[in-house]
């Protein structure tokens, strides 16, 4: 199994790397934007979400993050998107707030 310092570095960096061609993105000239806006939207920004909600929370909560990103942003639009990522993080603290009381009992019974 990979360490965890080991795994943080590699995401760190792939989130680092990723994050280039978005810089790109928006400070290249108005022109040349809808050459890069689909793959830009459709890999690079879900791949630097990956990471970085990875890095936050887990596999799991990443792949949560980027399937509702991508199913809002393609249905609905940049703002449906925004709002189900903030719907998201509210769900993920309710969640964490439920598990807290359930953790230390189950740690004081042991």
């Amino acid at each position: 199994m990979i360490k965890a310092s080991t795994k943080r570095s590699i995401l760190r960096w792939t989130h680092i790397i990723v994050a280039i061609p978005i810089v790109g993105y928006i400070y290249s000239p108005f022109a040349e934007i809808p050459n890069y806006a689909g793959v830009t939207r459709f890999v690079f920004v879900p791949l630097m979400m990956v990471a970085g909600y990875w890095m936050y929370a887990g596999a799991i909560f990443a792949i949560i993050g980027v399937a509702a990103w991508l199913g809002a942003y393609r249905l609905s639009g940049l703002p449906t998107a925004l709002l189900s990522q903030i719907g998201l993080f509210i769900v993920w603290k309710i969640w964490l707030m439920i598990r807290a009381p359930q953790r230390k009992i189950r740690s004081e019974a042991k």
